[in-house]
């Protein structure tokens, strides 16, 4: 047998897919490692304030304990609460949130990819869009309650200035760092500016645009609690309002909890839509 034969390396051939089951066991037991830390300690945060606030190391009528705050859910869920259903109030608030998330989203997307384009765009309402990003926008939820009454078009339009502006950013940037060398070349293929910014200019984009989805969620609700808080009919955020009105610890707790599942489930969804979007990419180990 010649020298060629036996130096195959057979042997890195056969150990190709024990090094890919290896790769995959050991992110599957990362993953449950990461899992089981995150409700430890979710559960010694909790156990520690419930033992805390019964031995009144810290004060049970301002902090509350987990078990009264569930108790809380417990009877919103059996019993309602004085608005009515806990769901209608959970769909009035993610109504608002969805509506003036999409709304903020679509305005942001729209503007920063035109802005990113058209740089006499971008010379002109720049300096505009910088003066009112660095305005406090909760402040113009009371102005908004004046405007549009109690409705749910005054927590709207406060989701939509909140959204607005970290996914105009994004797309602006993202319109910013195309490939140059892509444009040129579908230019070169023939496309029209319209073809180059519908082909090239936003599905590079798009890493950057869903970048921004995942916190303009969190900040769409933000904009619905802060105009029920202020003043509404209905909501989560009136939920708020009404527990500390009566010095209900419990119940402000309680709203927070809520909030939070349903910003959770949202990110989750994202997510979900995001890999299926980039099914390209590599995933994360």
């Amino acid at each position: 047998m010649s020298p060629e034969v036996l130096s195959t390396p057979v042997v890195d051939t056969v150990k190709t897919p024990d090094r890919a089951h290896s790769r995959a066991r050991a992110a599957r037991r990362r993953r449950i490692v990461v899992t089981a830390t995150r409700v430890l300690l979710l559960v010694a945060v909790l156990g520690l304030w419930e033992v805390f606030s019964r031995a009144k190391v810290i004060d049970p009528f301002n902090f509350s304990m987990p078990s009264k705050i569930w108790d809380q859910i417990w009877t919103w869920v059996t019993h309602g609460t004085a608005l009515g259903s806990l769901g209608e109030q959970i769909w009035y608030t993610l109504y608002e949130a969805l509506l003036g998330w999409v709304l903020g989203v679509v305005a942001g997307v729209v503007l920063g990819i035109a802005l990113g384009r058209i740089r006499f765009l971008a010379d002109v309402l720049g300096p505009y869009i910088k003066v009112l990003n660095s305005m406090p926008r909760i402040i113009l939820a009371p102005i908004f309650l004046i405007w549009f009454g109690l409705g749910p078009a005054s927590k709207v339009a406060s989701a939509v200035v909140l959204v607005f502006f970290p996914v105009f950013f994004n797309a602006f940037q993202g319109a910013r760092e195309v490939d140059r060398d892509l444009v040129a070349n579908a230019r070169i293929l023939g496309a029209s500016d319209r073809r180059v910014t519908l082909q090239v200019v936003i599905p590079s984009a798009t890493a950057w645009i869903f970048t921004s989805l995942h916190v303009s969620f969190g900040f769409a609700l933000i904009g619905a609690i802060v105009g029920e808080y202020i003043g509404a009919t209905k909501g989560i955020g009136l939920l708020v309002a009404q527990s500390q009105n009566t010095f209900n610890a419990a119940g402000v707790y309680a709203a927070m909890v809520i909030l939070a599942v349903v910003a959770l489930a949202a990110e989750g969804l994202l997510t979900f839509v995001e890999r299926r979007v980039f099914r390209w990419k590599p995933a994360n180990s």
